[in-house]
């Protein structure tokens, strides 16, 4: 291994191994290989390599033995060893601060931060180049990304930190050291973190221990009281600027409506707000004071300012489009931190070959015009982009750095009248546009215009309980990580089969399981290369499991000599490998399978009676290879059955220690669903199956708060009318009236997925902030709600799960579990994925 310092603070920085890199970020590359709480970087430095990075940051504690000797054959790649890749990172980043003089803004707080900073950035956005952070970049990780963004063209930056444990903000002041703070709140997130809301107040203002100025609302005591008490202490000089509604403020502020007035020794405004709920009020009177203390005080100038304030989507979505297209919404802003990691999710989207980007001028970039086209062009060229739209005046008279074919439009009039949408077809389209643009218009020209009902999937979320899960299964024999199965079958519990598999995938998780083999090939066509195990294999598919390489799960001899039959007159690959240009199996190569063992769910598998005999037969047919070996506990979602769930895994662990005996060799061994991953992880074995987790039900009970709701199922009111008490609504008049009420038909019926055991008041669903009763029986395609207690319009937005109704009270509301409820909700409901922040 070379170890050598080099400059890395001019480098392209990278920390993610997945990332499309074009040839020119490649040469100009560091890698920093963390080891992390689900990954570890190190595993991707040879990978990386072959993508032409020469430049790494590596850990000591990660360098085995087997590292170096790797790292050894690589022997024009620089290696720079430290103890953290992280803290060096977080060193370079605030090196690299330093040399740059220019106002910074400094935003922390427990919720708002990404809303504030966004609307400052559209408020100021005619007086500075701002550099920001990118979407919700303000991690350990995030921040001094964000930062290294700076160059000499920037009059201003934007930078949010979030912390969620005590000792993380000390390192991200010194990477921001912002000029001017604002404290949005303090709620319950993170409070796991931290002994007392006090200290992780306390751990916050360390963001501000340099800042010349502090922008907070003094209606927190727990804010105001730590400001004054500690923060004074050790930045006496600071400038408190604070409102409150209430006397004792430098800003008095007082909200009637959608009128603001904020009264001050050195004046009063009066001002009309373009958001009215809560916590648009709040961040916004944020925003405006900090403006006042920039010195815009002007009345009108700010009114005006406001009036072109729009909302901030932080989500990037993804939904179903016309002519058998996948749009990705990414129209709220474009910035070239957010344009990579647009790309980077395009680049997953394995449903589609077809790649395009429609992509608007990019905005405040602070580079040089010819400099960040060039750059963009770049981009689209490693990320083999199929076609590329450019819209807006500057990215078309740099039309010349991208490619031929490539169309340009003056603005977004002149695209919509002027594209070929008809030629548009099979292609995975990402429209990623800066404000000004409007690109939220050509997003609704290329979705398909379908059923109203809709179940979002939040692709964060699924993200986050997945890793949580895989910190609880941990690291097993040898230090290596537990693997990870996970259950995408009965089209992923409703949730989207293809989508939900390719985060999987882009994840790294070991295998996949599916119930029949039609679903792993549709995951097959749809470009997921990971080992798939098939549930309930049928002798008729065996060809199918072949030719698509899925492996069946074996669960009784009738089953395993059928399959031993079938695989001993079988050939080589079928279709899908050759697909994939697939080295050909030799006709005697071990074929993979899954044996199911019987431990007391008395469903499928083998008892253990039966074990000598798939041992011998299995000694017999050498070209039958054990994969797994597993078996499923019956009842770990319940206490108690805790010590029938140790008989379980003491059966299992007699039937493996016979299967090993005999085979001589040990398969992969699994117990654990998403339950005992919980409560038994000391069952975990070398494998674990993850389910019904995945999808934010903690099903044990234990630590339901660790996993979040993935689904919500929403529609809308079609329409509202008044009706007379003693009358009856819907079918076989069931719902008769006591009191004159609005009735609310909402477009959801049984067919879609809303049960029909939740009408005639049993069920409920959320409408702008206040449960409504189902009146009489639900529909086939509608059912009609009392709205007498809610403000509701038709059009209003209706929520039938999600945060607001947890998933687990619908189901109990009707006496069933939340499988039931996920899975019944029809194919017919559109399902539209999206991201939350970066």
């Amino acid at each position: 291994m070379i170890t050598q310092n080099f400059n890395l603070l001019d480098a392209y920085w990278l920390t993610d191994s997945r990332q499309v890199l074009s040839p020119e970020q490649s040469r100009s590359a560091v890698f920093f290989a963390m080891q992390g709480e689900h990954h570890d970087g190190h595993a991707f430095v040879g990978e990386l390599y072959q993508k032409g990075v020469r430049q790494f940051v590596v850990e000591r504690a990660a360098l085995t033995p087997a590292r170096r000797t790797e790292f050894a054959q690589y022997t024009d790649a620089q290696f720079t060893e430290v103890d953290s890749s992280l803290r060096l990172l977080q060193e370079l980043a605030g090196s690299y601060r330093q040399h740059f003089s220019l106002p910074v803004i400094g935003i922390t707080g427990s919720n708002g931060k990404t809303i504030v900073k966004e609307w400052l950035s559209q408020l100021l956005a005619g007086d500075y180049v701002i550099a920001k952070s990118p979407k919700s970049y303000n991690s350990q990780l995030g921040v001094p990304l964000s930062v290294h963004q700076l160059n000499s063209s920037h009059t201003l930056g934007l930078f949010e930190a979030g912390i969620s444990r005590p000792h993380e903000m000390q390192a991200l002041e010194t990477i921001i050291h912002p000029s001017l703070g604002i404290f949005t709140n303090i709620g319950t997130a993170h409070d796991e973190g931290f002994r007392s809301r006090r200290q992780k107040v306390a751990e916050k203002l360390r963001l501000f221990t340099h800042t010349e100025t502090l922008i907070y609302c003094k209606d927190y005591p727990d804010i105001d009281e730590e400001i004054n008490l500690l923060l004074k202490a050790v930045n006496p000089a600071v400038r408190l600027i604070h409102w409150s509604k209430h006397e004792g403020a430098v800003y008095k502020a007082s909200v009637q409506q959608d009128q603001l007035t904020l009264l001050a020794e050195h004046g009063t405004w009066r001002l009309k707000l373009p958001f009215t709920d809560p916590a648009s009020v709040e961040n916004l009177i944020h925003c405006v004071v900090t403006l006042l203390t920039l010195g815009f005080i002007d009345e009108a100038a700010l009114q005006n300012r406001l009036n072109r304030l729009r909302p901030v989507s932080m989500r990037l979505e993804v939904k179903e489009g016309i002519n058998g297209c996948v749009v990705i919404d990414d129209s709220y802003n474009n910035d070239i931190v957010g344009l990579q990691l647009a790309l980077g999710f395009l680049d997953q989207q394995l449903t589609r070959n077809r790649k395009v980007v429609i992509l608007s001028d990019v905005l405040q970039s602070g580079q040089r015009e010819d400099e960040l086209y060039e750059s963009v062009a770049a981009l689209q060229q490693a990320n083999q982009i199929s076609e590329f739209v450019g819209i807006g005046p500057v990215i078309g008279r740099n039309a010349h750095f991208f490619p031929s074919g490539s169309r340009f439009y003056a603005g977004t009039d002149e695209f919509l009248a002027s594209y070929p949408f008809d030629q548009l077809r099979d292609s995975a389209v990402l429209v990623k546009g800066a404000r000004p643009f409007s690109f939220e218009r050509i997003v609704n020209r290329l979705q398909r215009k379908v059923h109203g009902t809709v179940l979002e999937i939040n692709l964060d979320a699924l993200t986050h309980n997945l890793n949580y899960y895989r910190e609880k299964a941990g690291r097993g024999e040898g230090g290596q990580p537990t693997k990870l199965m996970v259950m995408v079958k009965a089209f992923a519990y409703g949730s989207g089969s293809a989508e939900v598999a390719q985060l999987l995938q882009f994840h790294r998780v070991d295998y996949l399981a599916v119930a029949y083999a039609d679903e792993g090939v549709s995951l097959r066509q749809n470009g997921i290369d990971l080992p798939i195990m098939v549930m309930n294999p049928a002798p008729e598919t065996f060809q199918t499991l072949l030719d698509y390489q899925l492996e069946p799960e074996i669960y009784s001899l009738r089953l395993l000599q059928e399959w031993g039959r079938f695989v001993a007159g079988s050939k080589g690959y079928g279709a899908w490998g050759k697909e994939l240009d697939a080295p050909a199996i030799r006709p005697h190569a071990p074929r993979p399978m899954h044996l199911k063992i019987d431990t007391g769910m008395h469903r499928l598998g083998f008892v253990e009676d039966e074990l000598p005999s798939v041992v011998a037969y299995l000694q017999q047919h050498p070209a039958l290879r054990v994969a797994s070996v597993f078996s499923h506990l019956v009842g770990a979602d319940e206490a108690q059955f805790n010590a029938f769930s140790r008989q379980q895994y003491d059966a299992f662990m007699r039937s493996m220690a016979g299967l090993e005996a005999g085979l001589g060799y040990r398969p992969t061994r699994h117990l654990l669903n998403s339950a005992g991953i919980v409560r038994f992880p000391e069952f975990k074995l070398d494998m674990v199956r993850l389910g019904i987790g995945l999808y934010g039900v903690e099903s044990s009970q234990l630590e339901r708060s660790m996993v979040r709701p993935v689904g919500t199922l929403r529609t809308a009111i079609s329409q509202i009318k008044a009706v007379k008490t003693g009358e009856s609504v819907g079918y076989s008049r069931r719902g008769v009236l006591d009191h004159d009420a609005r009735i609310a038909t909402i477009a959801i019926g049984y067919a879609d997925g809303f049960d029909r055991r939740l009408g005639n008041g049993v069920g409920q669903v959320w409408i702008n902030g206040t449960l409504c009763p189902t009146v009489g029986n639900v529909c086939m395609d509608m059912t009609m709600i009392d709205v007498t207690a809610a403000q509701a319009s038709e059009g209003d937005d209706v929520i039938i799960f999600g945060n607001e109704i947890p998933i687990s009270e619908l189901a109990r509301t009707i006496g069933t579990i939340p499988y039931e409820i996920l899975t019944g909700v029809s194919e017919r409901v559109k399902r539209v994925f999206y991201k939350e922040g970066n």
